[in-house]
C-alpha cells in the first residue's frame, strides 16, 4: 500500500511540473507586454499592475487546470477564488496608481541611473520580475494542490489570514492615499491609522497574505510532504520586500527626499511588523 500511494505521490508532481512551466513561460509573455507598455507610456509603475494581474491569472491557472479527468477539489477552487482576489485588487490599485501619478520613485531613478541603457536593463528587471513571480506562483499550486480529501479547519485558518491580509492591505493603501490627497500633507510622512504602527503596512499585509499558502498546503500527516516548499513563498516575499525591492528603496527615497521628517517618523514607528508607536 505505501509503494502504491509513493507511487501515486510521484505521478502527481511530474504532472504538476509542466503546468509549473507553463505558468513561468505565461509570466514572461505578461512582463513582456508590461515592458512595451511602459516603454509607450513611459511609466514604469504599469509592470507592477502587469505583474499582479499575471501572477494572479497564473495563480488561478495552476490551481485549476484540469489534470485527468477528477473535477477541481473544493480546495481547487478556494485558492483560486482567493488568489484572483489577491491579484484583481492589487492589480487595480496599482493601474489607478500609475494612470493618475508621476511615475513610481523607485522606477523615476532606475531610469535616471541606468541612462540610455534604460529599455534593455528594464527589459532584463522584468524577467527577472517574472522569474519571482513563477517562484512565488508555485506556493499557490502546491496549496491548491494539496491531495487531502475535502476541507479541513486548517483550511479555514488559511481563509481567515488571506482575508484579514487583504483587507489590512487594502486599509493601508487608502489611508495613504487619503493623505497624498491632502494639500496639507505635502511634503510630510503618512502617520495615521495602520502607518502609525508600522512604516510600511501595505507590505506587512501583502507578506501576511502569502503566509495562507503553506497553511493550505502543509499536511502534518504526511501524505503530502511537497506541501513544505510553500513556505519559500511567505519567506521569499519577505526577503524581497525587506532586503530587496520594496522597502530599501522606498525609504531611501523618503531620506532624501524629506529628511528630518522620515527620521523623527523611523525613530517612533516600527520598520514591518505591527506594533504601537514610541512616544
Amino acid at each position: 500500500m505505501a509503494g502504491t500511494a509513493d507511487a501515486a505521490l510521484r505521478a502527481t508532481v511530474i504532472a504538476l511540473l509542466p503546468l509549473w512551466f507553463a505558468a513561468a513561460l505565461f509570466l514572461v509573455l505578461v512582463m513582456s507586454a508590461a515592458w512595451a507598455v511602459q516603454r509607450c507610456t513611459g511609466q514604469g509603475g504599469w509592470a507592477d499592475a502587469f505583474w499582479s494581474f499575471g501572477l494572479g491569472a497564473a495563480g488561478v491557472g495552476v490551481a485549476l487546470f484540469p489534470l485527468g479527468s477528477a473535477a477541481p477539489s473544493e480546495r481547487q477552487w478556494l485558492t483560486a477564488v482567493l488568489i484572483g482576489l489577491w491579484g484583481l485588487r492589487l492589480g487595480l490599485h496599482i493601474a489607478r496608481r500609475a494612470a493618475s501619478e508621476t511615475e513610481d520613485a523607485r522606477y523615476a531613478r532606475l531610469r535616471r541611473e541606468w541612462g540610455d541603457g534604460f529599455e534593455a536593463k528594464m527589459f532584463g528587471f522584468l524577467m527577472l520580475q517574472a522569474g519571482a513571480a513563477a517562484f512565488l506562483a508555485l506556493s499557490v499550486l502546491l496549496a491548491a494542490r494539496n491531495p487531502t480529501p475535502g476541507l479541513a479547519p486548517k483550511d479555514g485558518l488559511a481563509t481567515l489570514i488571506f482575508v484579514s491580509a487583504l483587507l489590512g492591505e487594502g486599509m493601508a493603501d487608502h489611508q495613504l492615499a487619503d493623505f497624498k490627497h491632502d494639500p496639507a500633507n505635502q511634503g510630510g510622512v503618512c502617520d495615521a491609522g495602520l502607518w502609525a504602527w508600522s512604516r510600511h503596512p501595505n507590505y506587512f499585509f501583502e507578506w501576511l497574505g502569502w503566509c495562507t499558502w503553506p497553511v493550505f498546503a502543509i499536511d502534518v500527516s504526511g501524505a503530502w510532504p511537497w506541501g513544505w516548499l510553500a513556505l519559500t513563498g511567505p519567506i521569499y516575499i519577505y526577503w524581497l520586500l525587506n532586503h530587496v525591492s520594496g522597502v530599501p528603496l522606498l525609504e531611501a527615497h523618503m531620506r532624501r527626499s524629506r529628511p528630518d521628517a522620515f527620521a523623527a517618523y523611523a525613530a517612533r514607528t516600527s520598520r514591518f511588523f505591527l506594533r504601537p508607536p514610541h512616544r
